[in-house]
């Protein structure tokens, strides 16, 4: 997009939003979730060489959307793959490329997730990312990782209004710095729980006497249930949760992306990922029916990297963490992955959007009145 239209979405965003700027997160008010101590940034960048790139859409009354991307590395991955796993809680969605990590154990592309139309979009733009790389001259097939939620309630998703461009714009954007939250990139139009939802994320850093590794978790947070907060039933106290009046829609998606350094293969990956989604049932996500809830984690740790020409061809052992290592790493996962889906609640502002339906965000000062209420206040 060319300087004018980032001018005007600028300008939209200001009316659009009841008030600009990064909001607070709820550790920032004295909430906090679990017992393990987050990263520096408490993101999925405290993650050494994870970054992330944002792409918002803000455009007249109908386009609310956009792209997310993470990077786990700042090489060629199609040439330095990473370990990854996929875990499905609900498979009412598309994550693009799925089949081939769960088959070969590895990711040799960005992540992107963007809106429910767009996942086409997303596979153009990994492919002419993957192809224009250096060293990847003779590369005749790339596995794209494309997931999505969908974003139609305050969007015009049948104008499919992302582009290859965007896609591109948004790895080109990332950062290992610390990720913005909340109504940007692919969290653009997405409701939670009822309240605006967006882009959140979280980390957790364990203990040198635990390994001293890092566990961050990035969300597009976009789905139903009872909302709870450090086991608090602010849904309940604010009245606003699904099937209060057996009318609402629960129905959703959440896509979870899990980093880590630690030296682990795709098959605790995998266990990993499966305890992502005790993170989302502790803040009183359902996974139901329509919802598509999509777990994928990968381990940056160097030294396990795969590389794509592989001499010789009998690999050396990786090093890899004992199962008896891995419950710190699962109880990571659950805190990051819970304290996520909740910093994508504290940091969402009201947008106003297709047919101007409105969605307010969750009512901050509320919430922190109940959390003293029930004595979870630090």
């Amino acid at each position: 997009m060319n300087t004018k239209i980032y001018g005007f979405i600028i300008l939209f965003f200001l009316f659009t939003t009841s008030s600009m700027g990064q909001q607070l997160r709820p550790r920032e008010y004295g909430i906090r979730i679990g017992i393990m101590q987050p990263g520096q940034l408490n993101g999925i960048t405290d993650v050494k060489g994870v970054s992330v790139g944002h792409l918002t859409k803000i455009e007249g009354e109908t386009i609310r959307t956009g792209v997310t991307a993470i990077i786990p590395h700042s090489g060629n991955l199609y040439q330095e793959k990473v370990p990854a796993a996929v875990f499905v809680g609900n498979g009412f969605g598309k994550l693009a490329g799925s089949t081939q990590v769960e088959e070969l154990g590895n990711l040799e592309s960005p992540i992107i997730l963007t809106n429910t139309l767009s996942v086409a979009e997303g596979i153009k733009g990994i492919i002419e990312y993957t192809l224009n790389i250096p060293g990847n001259e003779q590369v005749q097939s790339v596995n794209a990782i494309v997931g999505e939620t969908n974003d139609g309630f305050l969007n015009d998703i049948r104008g499919q209004h992302i582009t290859k461009e965007d896609v591109l714009s948004a790895i080109k954007n990332a950062t290992n710095q610390g990720v913005e939250e909340g109504n940007i990139g692919a969290g653009t139009g997405t409701v939670c729980f009822g309240f605006k939802g967006g882009i959140g994320t979280a980390s957790r850093k364990l203990p040198e006497s635990l390994g001293g590794y890092t566990v961050g978790v990035l969300v597009q947070s976009n789905f139903g249930g009872v909302l709870q907060i450090d086991g608090v039933p602010i849904g309940f106290e604010l009245n606003q949760y699904s099937f209060k009046n057996q009318l609402e829609s629960v129905d959703g998606s959440c896509m979870i992306v899990v980093a880590t350094d630690a030296p682990i293969n795709e098959r605790n990956l995998k266990r990993m990922a499966q305890r992502a989604m005790m993170g989302l049932a502790k803040t009183g996500g359902i996974a139901s029916n329509g919802s598509g809830d999509y777990v994928i984690a990968f381990s940056t740790y160097g030294s396990n990297r795969i590389r794509h020409q592989e001499n010789p061809l009998v690999l050396e052992t990786p090093q890899l963490l004992r199962n008896d290592d891995m419950s710190p790493l699962f109880l990571a996962t659950i805190e990051a992955t819970e304290e996520a889906i909740i910093n994508s609640l504290f940091t969402a502002q009201d947008m106003v959007g297709k047919e101007n339906r409105v969605v307010k965000s969750l009512p901050v000062d509320k919430v922190l009145e109940i959390m003293r209420k029930y004595n979870r206040m630090h």
